[in-house]
């Protein structure tokens, strides 16, 4: 497999001067009830767009969050109905995956257009492109990512997202998590972090003339 296979960078030209200086911020793994509220608040606060890549099981949980991204104006995007490691499951099980996670967003919000697709992990296979697709997904990386999953601390956070940051850019964040991560009693600090990291960075990438943007409509 070939890195050409999927997409980790964004848009980096364009004639009018503003998708040369854009970056785009992803978050994984929701809709959480807890974190994915203060995640759109920051990002409305700050008048900025980002992508959500959700859990189809998670998303039937919480359809008015699905929704409220959607009304927020920013994009939705697949990440498995149950979050596997898709390099583990067979070619029927990998398309239902897709497929069935495609049908809950339509069922929470029948205006969403999902038009991307990442692989739980980031783990990619020649299958899992193809399943992606025959979706009529494309399939979506990243080229940075702070490891905020880990909980690293929000300065760490902040630099490691600084330090790679360019135009194009991709940036991995979390406002959810796996579901083997969820461990009783552990809900309230899970994404914390993310949180504050997020109204940090986004002045900061607006003060050194980035422009985050949603990923495109049409890829």
């Amino acid at each position: 497999m070939k890195p050409l296979d999927y997409i980790c960078e964004g848009q980096s030209d364009n004639a009018d001067g503003i998708a040369e200086r854009s970056v785009y911020l992803t978050f994984d793994d929701g809709p959480n009830s807890f974190f994915t509220p203060q995640i759109l608040n920051v990002l409305a606060q700050h008048q900025v767009p980002a992508t959500f890549f959700v859990v189809g099981a998670y998303a039937a949980d919480e359809p008015e969050l699905v929704r409220r991204i959607i009304t927020d104006g920013h994009g939705i995007a697949n990440h498995t109905m149950t979050h596997p490691d898709l390099a583990k499951c067979g070619p029927v099980e990998v398309d239902r995956q897709i497929v069935e996670a495609n049908r809950v967003i339509g069922m929470a919000c029948p205006q969403a257009m999902v038009r991307y697709f990442r692989a739980p992990y980031g783990i990619w296979t020649e299958e899992v492109i193809a399943a992606s697709a025959g979706a009529a997904l494309a399939p979506v990386h990243w080229s940075i990512d702070p490891r905020d999953w880990s909980r690293p601390g929000v300065d760490a956070i902040v630099d490691r997202v600084l330090a790679d940051i360019r135009p194009g850019a991709i940036v991995l964040l979390h406002d959810g998590c796996a579901p083997d991560e969820l461990q009783p009693g552990n809900q309230a600090s899970l994404r914390d972090q993310t949180v504050t990291a997020l109204s940090r960075l986004i002045p900061e990438l607006h003060g050194r003339g980035f422009v985050i943007r949603s990923l495109p409509q049409h890829p």
